[in-house]
C-alpha cells in the first residue's frame, strides 16, 4: 500500500468536522483553586487538541480521584472518572478493547504513584 493510499484511509476513517478550543470547553464551573497549575494544563489541551486531526468522538479522558482528576468533566468529549489509583488500568483496559480510540490519563500524584503504582508501572513497561 503507498503512503498516499494510507493518508486517504486514515482520512475516510477519521473524518469529521473541525472542532475548535472552545467546542472542547463544557458548561461546567472549572472548580479547582486560584493560582493552581490545573487551569493553564487544561487550556493547553484544549488548544493543542484541535490541531490533532483526531475526531472528538475518539477522544477519551480517564481519571481517577482528586483535584486533577476533575478534567474529564471540563473537556466536551468521552471521559471516565474512575476509582482511586485505577485511571491507568481502566485506560489500559479501554484501549485494549478499543483500540480505534485515542486515550488519555488525568491523574495526580496520590492517585498514580502511591495506591495506583503498580498500575502505573505495570502501564510503563507494556508495548501498547
Amino acid at each position: 500500500m503507498k503512503r498516499t493510499d494510507i493518508l486517504e484511509y486514515i482520512k475516510s476513517e477519521f473524518h469529521s468536522e473541525p472542532f475548535t478550543p472552545k467546542d472542547l470547553a463544557t458548561d461546567q464551573d472549572v472548580r479547582w483553586c486560584p493560582g493552581c497549575g490545573d487551569y493553564s494544563i487544561l487550556k493547553q489541551v484544549q488548544t493543542v487538541m484541535p490541531s490533532l486531526n483526531i475526531p472528538k468522538e475518539k477522544i477519551v479522558f480517564v481519571s481517577g480521584i482528586g483535584c486533577s482528576s476533575r478534567f474529564p468533566y471540563y473537556m466536551n468529549t468521552y471521559g471516565i472518572h474512575s476509582i482511586h489509583g485505577r485511571a491507568t488500568a481502566i485506560a489500559t483496559g479501554l484501549k485494549t478493547a478499543r483500540p480505534d480510540l485515542n486515550v488519555w490519563i488525568v491523574t495526580g500524584d496520590g492517585d498514580a504513584l502511591s495506591i495506583g503504582g503498580n498500575h502505573f508501572i505495570h502501564l510503563l513497561r507494556s508495548k501498547k
